[in-house]
């Protein structure tokens, strides 16, 4: 198995408001963006972050290689127990995920 950081050119988090991070896949090429689109599943992103699945919007998009996840912040940006308050950390913990053959 491959851990998704090893195969894409980036993963990338940040704020998408006071109650949402936002997570962007760069897969750089198509057959790269193929392989994240087919093996990495919502539910997948939902365990590593601890996030219920329906709560998790996904966009597959083509045309630019990327897969953005957008989920609830566990608390409001800001909250004394807010521990990133740009969102940058989120990134590394999906990066690590493995990926099924």
């Amino acid at each position: 198995m491959a851990r998704l950081g090893d195969i894409v050119q980036k993963v990338r988090s940040k704020n998408a408001g006071p109650f949402w991070l936002t997570i962007d896949i760069f897969c750089g090429d198509s057959d790269v963006y193929d392989q994240v689109v087919n093996t990495l599943s919502t539910r997948q992103v939902a365990q590593v972050f601890d996030v219920a699945t329906q709560e998790i919007k996904r966009f597959d998009i083509a045309d630019l290689n990327v897969v953005k996840f957008s989920l609830p912040r566990p608390f409001i940006q800001g909250a004394r127990m807010d521990r990133d308050i740009h969102g940058a950390s989120w990134a590394a913990l999906l990066a690590e995920s493995e990926l099924s053959p």
